[in-house]
């Protein structure tokens, strides 16, 4: 059987809250919907499946939030990664129009969530900036942010001054304000997505891996290493931890690591000089970094580093060095932790639903945007297993396309890494 493999050295596995019981599974089971996965996507699924009185099962091959789940920024952001006028134009007026009502809410709609099951993850509401420290880059911000001034959203746009008073630093020279982003402690909020979905009526098993799923007669053989789960319907959600269980699925997306590190708790008054009003920011560039100060004084620092698991702060040394250049008073501080984990990023940098077959139903490709988009699907894709075809939802579902020349990817995103950083620094 596969080891379970301990929680990456983060920030997070140190002062998560308790997981909830999630033992392996251990006897054969026959289920409406099976779902193979426990982050974000699959826990929230589960939880509105059981919601509506439909019997679901997780299979987790670690532990809920060992992934990316566990393991990102925090952050809370609403949207998808291209402007509104562009999804419109890429999916049509009606589709186009659903998919920016739904993505653009999914922060609403996770922390409405969060407060509804009373889910103790440290979730705040305090808006997310999308900043950009050269002109083409905020040319850009402006336009997005005039795009969702005219559909009514909450959005502002600010100019240095403002951002001078709202980031400590004078670095940015644009950004766009979204009122609905925040943050949340994301190890905290997998457990208690978990605990939610089992309150309701779901099983969550840890340590279960799904080693193989096909036909059998009318229902999904699915087989881990002590049982065997029989569905009617599958769900899978394993996004940058995707591998063979589905014919050429890997293929389609492109596993990247994202690292974070964080500080000691800083003094209140350097605190407040950084982010006072507490909103979550990421820089618009070939490069993204991102950050926030959680609730414990505590500077998060995140963005590319290396494509393999790190266990030290001094693993992405570049994001402390940044840090200090946006705000020299940190300068000897303490950093504590550096970790990682893998996100998902598709080709066409949307979120990917397919339906290969009868019963079949993926999720995957959150672009980085995971944790509301993610938790917001859950609703999305539970409509579609209970409802079938019939059931609409407001994403695209589409065939599966490899990406081309896909057993480079790491060659590829090690190239693109260093290109965009470079880019980034001229301002192109």
């Amino acid at each position: 059987m596969p080891a379970r493999l301990p929680l990456p050295p983060s920030l997070y596995a140190d002062t998560a809250v308790a997981p909830v019981a999630t033992p392996p599974l251990d006897m054969d089971k026959n289920v409406s919907v099976a779902i193979i996965g426990g982050g974000y996507t699959g826990l929230s699924t589960a939880l509105h499946l059981a919601e509506q009185g439909v019997e679901a099962l997780v299979l987790e091959a670690q532990e809920p939030g060992w992934g990316a789940s566990g393991n990102n920024g925090g952050h809370t952001n609403p949207g998808l990664k291209h402007d509104p006028d562009q999804i419109e134009a890429d999916f049509g007026a009606d589709l186009g129009r659903r998919m920016i009502e739904f993505s653009y809410g999914t922060t609403n709609f996770t922390h409405d969530l969060i407060r509804r099951y009373q889910i103790p993850c440290e979730a705040r509401q305090n808006g997310t900036l999308r900043a950009a420290y050269n002109a083409t880059s905020a040319a850009a911000i402006e336009t997005t942010a005039q795009q969702c001034i005219r559909r009514g959203m909450p959005v502002t746009y600010l100019n240095r001054e403002q951002l001078r008073e709202m980031t400590g630093t004078d670095r940015y020279i644009g950004a766009m304000l979204d009122a609905r982003g925040g943050d949340l402690h994301p190890l905290s909020y997998a457990r208690g997505l978990a605990r939610a979905a089992i309150s309701a009526g779901a099983k969550v098993h840890g340590e279960t891996q799904a080693l193989s799923l096909r036909r059998d007669g009318s229902r999904w053989r699915i087989e881990t290493p002590r049982a065997v789960v029989h569905a009617d319907k599958v769900l899978l959600a394993t996004n940058g931890f995707t591998d063979d269980l589905w014919p050429a699925l890997r293929r389609t997306i492109v596993p990247v690591f994202s690292s974070i590190t964080a500080t000691a708790p800083l003094s209140d008054a350097v605190a407040r000089a950084i982010m006072p009003t507490r909103s979550v920011l990421y820089e618009s560039g070939h490069i993204t970094v991102y950050y926030r100060i959680d609730q414990h004084n505590r500077l998060l620092m995140g963005g590319r580093g290396p494509m393999r698991w790190i266990k030290s702060p001094y693993d992405v040394a570049y994001l402390m060095r940044y840090a200090e250049r946006l705000w020299p008073q940190l300068k000897g501080v303490a950093w504590t932790h550096g970790w990682n984990s893998r996100l998902a990023i598709t080709g066409d940098h949307y979120p990917h639903v397919h339906e290969p077959a009868e019963g079949i139903l993926i999720s995957l490709g959150c672009n980085g945007r995971g944790v509301a988009l993610a938790t917001a699907m859950g609703a999305q894709l539970a409509r579609r297993l209970i409802g079938g075809a019939k059931a609409e939802i407001d994403m695209p579902i589409t065939g599966i396309k490899p990406i081309p020349m896909h057993a480079f990817w790491p060659v590829g995103v090690t190239t693109a890494v260093i290109t965009g950083r470079i880019r980034d620094r001229l301002g192109m």
